[in-house]
């Protein structure tokens, strides 16, 4: 069933109450966070890859399948060096991914879409004065941010010496932070085959636990970030200089994973989408569909190495956020299988955002 599209903000929201049962703006994994099995996974393709000799079809970034946030536990540098673009933050084309046993389909094309960078600065302007009127409680000691959103990721399915395209069932993920990111869990079909989920928490199987970052973040390290547009997009190109395709698509991609499964508070969710337009490359795109096929328009940018655009997806009236999609726009192969150009390569749609007193527990469930 779809959410409403009234504008229903985390200015509404009330602690002592179920929060946000319906959909308000912002996910895909953007951006959508990786857990181990997954990343190493990964890395052993990229492995196998750059052992193998290449086509001279444009290089992919690493797959990501829906959009997760980045890792929150410590790589080995080899390990890092391996997964490259893996960090691109987008919902990526993947190969040899976990299933979970999620029924699968062919990949969905779609119309690859116009884009114009007329209008943009308006459009930013009133997503920006939407996300400034809204004051976000606070997440306290013991809560968790909960984000919950529907999507479908498309892979290359091996079956034998053939290979094809095919694509996720539509399905729910679910995942619960902790303030300070150290504590966290993760349902989602596609990344784990139990319906119980997977834990999040830190540290890691090694021992690690990383300093929260743009790469990584919690609700406490947002609160500490500036609001300054400018500052902040300096930062974000400092902090991820050697990460992703080109230093501008990388930008475009933390900040989307900023404004996924996270809770910026609500000057600095403004202050990503005030960045945003000054990242070149960026424009509007007039008609795009979240995963619930809620119609809309989007901020996105092409990331000219994989040939596909993310855009970010928000209701043309009231500028709620609706969800995220990849689609891709100049043909490629992988593992000698044609991407044309409208396959959509990840989409995903926000359905429940809220403040929760416990590990798993549902705003539902919230007394």
């Amino acid at each position: 069933m779809k959410a409403t599209q009234s504008r229903q903000s985390p200015a509404e929201w009330e602690e002592s109450a179920p929060l946000l049962p319906q959909t308000v703006r912002d996910l895909p994994a953007g951006r959508h966070q990786f857990h181990k099995e997954r990343l190493m996974a990964h890395i052993q393709q990229d492995t196998q890859r750059d052992a193998s000799t290449t086509t001279a079809a444009p290089t992919l970034p690493k797959p990501q399948g829906f959009r997760l946030l980045r890792p929150a536990f410590a790589i080995p540098a080899m390990a890092l060096a391996a997964a490259g673009a893996v960090f691109a933050g987008t919902m990526l084309i993947d190969s040899g991914v976990h299933s979970g046993g999620l029924a699968t389909g062919p990949a969905a094309i779609i119309p690859v879409g116009a884009t114009t960078t007329k209008g943009l600065p308006q459009l930013i302007d009133q997503v920006s004065l939407a996300a400034a009127e809204e004051t976000h409680p606070t997440v306290k000691p013991g809560q968790y941010v909960y984000v919950e959103s529907q999507g479908s990721g498309t892979f290359v399915k091996t079956d034998g010496d053939e290979s094809s395209l095919a694509s996720y069932a539509l399905h729910r993920r679910q995942i619960w932070r902790s303030a300070d990111g150290t504590k966290g869990w993760l349902i989602d079909a596609a990344v784990n085959d139990s319906s119980e989920g997977e834990t999040l928490s830190l540290p890691d199987e090694q021992g690690n636990t990383p300093e929260a970052g743009l790469n990584h973040p919690s609700y406490d390290s947002l609160t500490r970030l500036t609001t300054d547009p400018d500052k902040l997009l300096k930062l974000i190109y400092k902090e991820t200089a050697t990460q992703g395709n080109t230093p501008d698509q990388e930008a475009f991609t933390t900040i989307g994973d900023l404004l996924g499964e996270s809770y910026p508070p609500a000057k600095l969710y403004s202050a990503l989408f005030k960045a945003a337009a000054k990242i070149p490359g960026v424009v509007v795109v007039n008609d795009a569909k979240d995963a619930l096929g809620r119609s809309g328009v989007a901020v996105g940018r092409l990331d000219e190495t994989s040939g596909a655009r993310d855009e970010w997806i928000f209701d043309k009236k009231t500028h709620v956020f609706l969800g995220e999609r990849t689609v891709q726009v100049k043909p490629v192969s992988q593992d000698g299988v044609a991407i044309k150009p409208g396959t959509v390569r990840g989409i995903s749609a926000i359905t429940k955002r809220a403040i929760v007193d416990g590990m798993k527990q549902t705003p539902e469930q919230k007394g």
